[in-house]
């Protein structure tokens, strides 16, 4: 019974994922594609963890902090690029 529930959710999970792919590519601005973005990255790392439930194993663990620090970083540096227009500063003399 907890693998037939693990595996729905992992379909929904893969389908959110989809959802938001489109929404970045179709996005009407562009906060909407950041937020669509950082969905993906929440929705990657619970899938996942669901995938590393169903096989019973831990070595995945070391692939979701790494995912979750890649979403983190995608997410500030995208929203400096929409707040200032540049993710990194240069500043010439």
């Amino acid at each position: 019974m907890t693998d037939l529930l693990l595996q729905i959710s992992a379909v929904i999970l893969a389908v959110s994922i989809f959802i938001a792919v489109y929404r970045v590519a179709k996005g009407p601005s562009m906060p909407d594609r950041v937020i669509a973005l950082d969905n993906i990255g929440i929705n990657l790392i619970s899938l996942v963890a669901v995938v590393s439930l169903i096989l019973e194993t831990t070595a995945f663990l070391e692939v979701m902090l790494l995912l979750g620090i890649l979403a983190f970083i995608g997410t500030v540096a995208f929203s400096k690029f929409i707040e200032k227009g540049v993710v990194i500063e240069r500043k010439r003399d």
